[in-house]
C-alpha cells in the first residue's frame, strides 16, 4: 500500500514536469528501499486534497499498458499560509524538484500567469520609488533654502548686535574671548540632537569616545590635545578678534563683503598647499577679490581709518581661510559628531589657555572694562549665542543640505547688512564702495562653479541646439506637407529633381 501511493505521487509529478524516463523517476523523487515515504510527509498533516491526474503522454512503466483514467478536481486549488497552491506545489517543494520555488508549478509556469501578475506590481513599486525620490529632493531643497535664510539672518544679526555692543563696551578680544567659550556648548546640543534622533543609546562619555577618534585610535590625550587644538584655536581667535576691530573702522555691509574673500584665500590656498585642480575661471574669481579689496580701500584715500579697516577685514578673511584649509588637511574626513567634539575642545582650549589674554589687557588698561556687573551682558550674551547658531548652522547644513546653499547664505548676508545701514542707521554709500561691493560678491558667486562646470555648459547649449535643429525641421516637414496637399487640391503634382 505504502510503495503503491509513492508510486502515484511520482507518476503525477513526472506528469505534471514531463519527466524523461522511469530511472529518472526512481532515482530522483521515489528512492524505494529502506527508508519510505509516508502520505503524511508528502500531503503535510490535516489537508487531504483532491489529486488530479492527467494522460501520462511522456512517462510510462515498461511493460505496462498506459493509464486512462484521469480524477477531475472539483474545487479551487487550496491556498495554504505558506503561499503553496495545490498538492502538486507541495511536492515540489518537499523533494526540491529541479530548483523548485513554491507557488510556481508547471500548469502556472506554462500559462505564463505569474509573469503578468509580477507587472503591475513592478509598476507601483518603481513609481512609489521615484515619488519618494522627487519628495526627498524637493524636502532637501526646502530645507537648504530654509536653511540659506537661517544662515544669513544669524551672521546679519551677529554683525549688528556687535555694532550695538561697541556703543557701551569696547573691548573686541574680552568679546571674542566670551563667544569663543560658547563653543563648548556645541558637543552637548550634537548629542541632544543624536538622542532624539538615533534609537541608539549611547552615554554621553560613550559617545564622547568614540567621537575622540579623531585625535587618534588611542583617543584623545593631554599632548593631542594641545598639538591639535593649539593652532585652530588660535586661528579661530585672530579671525573673531580681527572681524570685531574691522567693525570698529567700517560699517557692516563693507565689513562683510570684505569677509566674503576669504573663499577666494581658500582657493589660492588649497590649489598651493592641497595641490586641489586648477581653474581658470576661479584665478579670475580671485582676481575680482583682490580687485574689489584695492577698491574698497581707495573709496576713501590710502590713508585714516578706512585703510585700517580694510587691512583688518581682509586678515580675518586670511586667517578664515588659513584655518580652513588646515581643516581639511588634517581632519578633512570627519563626521558631524567628530566636528563637534572638536569645537567643543577648541572652546575648552579656550577657555584653560586664552584666559590670559584678556586679564593681560584688563591690567595693561588696554581693554579696561570696570566691574563685571557694568558689562552690557545681554549683548552679549545675545551676540555670543547668534554666533553659536550660525557655527551650528554652518556645520550642520552641510550635512543636511547641498553645501552651496551653505555658501550662498553667507553671500546674502552683504545685502542684509546693507540693507539695516541703510533703513537704521542711515548710511550713504559711495559709488566706488558699490562698485566693489558688487565685484567682491561677483566673484564669490564665480568661486562657487562647480569643476565640470565648462562641460556641463557645453553638453547644455548642445542639447538646446539639438532641440531648436529639431524643432525645425519638424517646420519644414510640416510645411512641405501642407505645400503638396495644395498643389494637390489645385490639380497640379510636384516632380523632385534629381
Amino acid at each position: 500500500m505504502w510503495i503503491w501511493m509513492s508510486a502515484s505521487c511520482c507518476l503525477i509529478v513526472d506528469a505534471a514536469h514531463g519527466d524523461q524516463g522511469p530511472s529518472r523517476l526512481s532515482s530522483d523523487l521515489c528512492p524505494l528501499g529502506p527508508t519510505m515515504i509516508s502520505t503524511e510527509s508528502v500531503l503535510e498533516s490535516g489537508d487531504q486534497p483532491y489529486i488530479p491526474l492527467q494522460p501520462l503522454n511522456n512517462s510510462h512503466l515498461p511493460g505496462k499498458a498506459t493509464p486512462t483514467a484521469v480524477f477531475m478536481d472539483t474545487g479551487s486549488p487550496k491556498v495554504t499560509a505558506n503561499g503553496v497552491h495545490d498538492i502538486e506545489d507541495r511536492i515540489l517543494r518537499i523533494t526540491g524538484y529541479y530548483g523548485y520555488n513554491p507557488g510556481y508549478s508547471s500548469h502556472r509556469r506554462e500559462d505564463g500567469s505569474e509573469s503578468h501578475a509580477e507587472t503591475p506590481g513592478s509598476e507601483t513599486s518603481g513609481e512609489s520609488r521615484s515619488y519618494q525620490t522627487c519628495t526627498n529632493t524637493a524636502l532637501k531643497v526646502l530645507g537648504g533654502l530654509l536653511m540659506v535664510l537661517c544662515v544669513s539672518s544669524s551672521w546679519v544679526g551677529t554683525t549688528q548686535v556687535v555694532k550695538l555692543t561697541f556703543q557701551s563696551f569696547s573691548c573686541p578680544f574680552f568679546i571674542s574671548w566670551f563667544s569663543s567659550n560658547w563653543n563648548i556648548l556645541f558637543f552637548p546640543i550634537y548629542y541632544s540632537g543624536h538622542v532624539v534622533t538615533t534609537r541608539e543609546k549611547q552615554t554621553p562619555i560613550q559617545k564622547f569616545r568614540e567621537c575622540s577618534k579623531l585625535f587618534g585610535e588611542d583617543g584623545m590625550t593631554l599632548k593631542l590635545f594641545v598639538k591639535r587644538t593649539a593652532p585652530f584655536s588660535i586661528l579661530w581667535t585672530l579671525t573673531s578678534y580681527l572681524y570685531l576691530l574691522a567693525l570698529k573702522k567700517l560699517t557692516a555691509t563693507d565689513v562683510s563683503a570684505l569677509y566674503c574673500c576669504h573663499k577666494a584665500f581658500v582657493f589660492l590656498l588649497s590649489w598651493i598647499v592641497l595641490k586641489d585642480r586648477f581653474m581658470g575661471v576661479r584665478i579670475v574669481a580671485a582676481i575680482m577679490a583682490i580687485t574689489g579689496i584695492v577698491m574698497m580701500a581707495y573709496a576713501d584715500g590710502f590713508h585714516g581709518d578706512s585703510f585700517v579697516g580694510v587691512a583688518l577685514a581682509v586678515g580675518s578673511a586670511s586667517t578664515s581661510a588659513l584655518y580652513k584649509v588646515l581643516f581639511k588637511m588634517f581632519l578633512g574626513s570627519a563626521n558631524l559628531g567628530e566636528v563637534a567634539h572638536f569645537l567643543s575642545t577648541m572652546g575648552f582650549f579656550n577657555l584653560i589657555f586664552i584666559s590670559c589674554v584678556p586679564l593681560i589687557l584688563y591690567f595693561t588698561k588696554v581693554e579696561y572694562w570696570g566691574s563685571l556687573s557694568s558689562l552690557p551682558w545681554g549683548y552679549m550674551c545675545g551676540l555670543a549665542g547668534l554666533w553659536l547658531v550660525f557655527n551650528i548652522l554652518v556645520h550642520v547644513g552641510v550635512v543636511l543640505t547641498y553645501p552651496i546653499l551653505i555658501s550662498i547664505g553667507t553671500l546674502l548676508s552683504v545685502p542684509g547688512n546693507a540693507a539695516v545701514d541703510v533703513l537704521k542707521h542711515e548710511v550713504i554709500f559711495s559709488v566706488v564702495r558699490l562698485a566693489a561691493t558688487c565685484i567682491i560678491c561677483l566673484g564669490f558667486l564665480l568661486l562657487l562653479l562647480p569643476e565640470e562646470w565648462d562641460s556641463v555648459t557645453l553638453r547644455f547649449l548642445a542639447n538646446i541646439a539639438d532641440k531648436k535643429s529639431e524643432e525645425h525641421g519638424e517646420e519644414l516637414t510640416e510645411s512641405s506637407v501642407h505645400t503638396r496637399s495644395r498643389s494637390r487640391a489645385n490639380g497640379t503634382v510636384s516632380i523632385p529633381l534629381a
